[in-house]
């Protein structure tokens, strides 16, 4: 909205001409989002204990976890709220990828949020059942799908990381690639929300890392010079990237050890979803495995502890996702969560550097 406001009037004061500029618009979402959330999110969480939307903890769960029970949760909710008046009032509304990004986090928002709901307003404790949670996220991302290769002429190539000249074209089954990311990142970011801070911070490195990604597609010559598929448009992207950034460190104000707030279905179901989305758009879908290392290291521990248990009757790790492992092994939750925030870290340098190596 800015962008369409303010950058007309260049001609008459030459400073407006910075909202041409996706880095200046990309700080201004990311600022915005996130002093957004540091306003409204004492006044979120007084309202969430007013109405008892309080956390539900497992019994089988580790025992330290008990004091967190009636914590405020469905704080992605503000999450959401700030994004989106941030990438209104940044992005450029004329961009298609924006607002398939958009469609994607608010769709997801809304299975989530109605989870929640059910948790925590009407006390059903599974929430909403995966037969009918799981097929609303593969068809939300079915949409995005189709609506991608059939209006937007997006490349339906996969790019892999350190093969430059190495992109099978999928056709029609790339639908069937979107689909697998972005359900698959939605659920692995989901898993990993289980400590105060542990889901925020690796999602605001993988973000960050996107951001970057997303600004080099869509910027011919930097694609050209590095070497990447160039998508035109997605540079635009980064706004968005920005605005949920700013969004998730206002959130981790609140969130961080001992939580005054959890993010709930609403907020990890949408923010895994956007992040699969993303690194679609970025023509980095693989490299999503390098980024959202620590969510697919949440999730492999899952598998591999049902696949074990069902197979040999015996547990791989004392408790699965693996974060709960390490804290049954006697770690205290805080040296969980910043060891975890180190190794997004790395992994987010380490997925910048493949843009050097082709």
């Amino acid at each position: 909205m800015l962008y369409y406001l303010l950058y007309p009037l260049r001609t008459e004061f030459i400073a407006f001409n910075l909202f041409k500029y996706i880095t200046f618009r990309t700080f201004g979402a990311l600022m915005t989002a996130l002093i957004l959330y540091l306003l409204l999110g004492k006044r979120f969480i007084a309202y969430l204990r007013r109405n008892q939307v309080g956390q539900f903890i497992r019994d089988e769960g580790p025992k330290t976890h008990f004091n967190k029970k009636g914590t405020p949760t469905m704080g992605g909710l503000l999450i959401l709220f700030c994004t989106t008046v941030s990438v209104f009032l940044w992005g450029n509304l004329g961009n298609a990828y924006l607002w398939l990004t958009m469609f994607v986090l608010l769709s997801y928002g809304a299975i989530g949020f109605y989870d929640d709901y059910k948790k925590q307003i009407q006390k059903v404790n599974l929430g909403l059942k995966a037969r009918l949670k799981f097929p609303l996220q593969v068809l939300i991302a079915a949409v995005a799908g189709v609506t991608l290769l059939s209006y937007l002429d997006f490349s339906t190539k996969l790019v892999l990381p350190f093969f430059k000249d190495v992109q099978p074209d999928l056709g029609w089954f790339y639908v069937a690639l979107i689909c697998l990311v972005v359900t698959g990142a939605s659920n692995a970011v989901n898993l990993t929300d289980g400590l105060d801070g542990l889901v925020a911070v690796p999602n605001v490195m993988a973000f960050s890392t996107y951001a970057v990604l997303v600004y080099v597609a869509g910027n011919k010559t930097l694609a050209d010079y590095l070497q990447v598929l160039s998508v035109p448009g997605a540079g635009e992207l980064a706004i968005f990237c920005g605005a949920l950034v700013g969004g998730l460190i206002g959130f981790l104000w609140f969130n961080s050890y001992p939580a005054e707030i959890f993010m709930g279905d609403t907020g990890s179901l949408s923010i895994g979803a956007a992040l699969g989305m993303v690194a679609i758009l970025a023509k980095a879908e693989i490299l999503l495995i390098l980024v959202g290392g620590i969510f697919v290291l949440e999730t492999v521990s899952v598998m591999t502890q049902v696949i074990s248990f069902k197979l040999t009757g015996k547990r791989v790790f004392k408790m699965a996702p693996i974060h709960h492992h390490f804290e049954l092994k006697g770690w205290p939750e805080p040296k969980v969560i910043v060891r975890f925030w180190i190794i997004s870290f790395i992994l987010s340098l380490l997925s910048l550097a493949t843009l050097k190596i082709r």
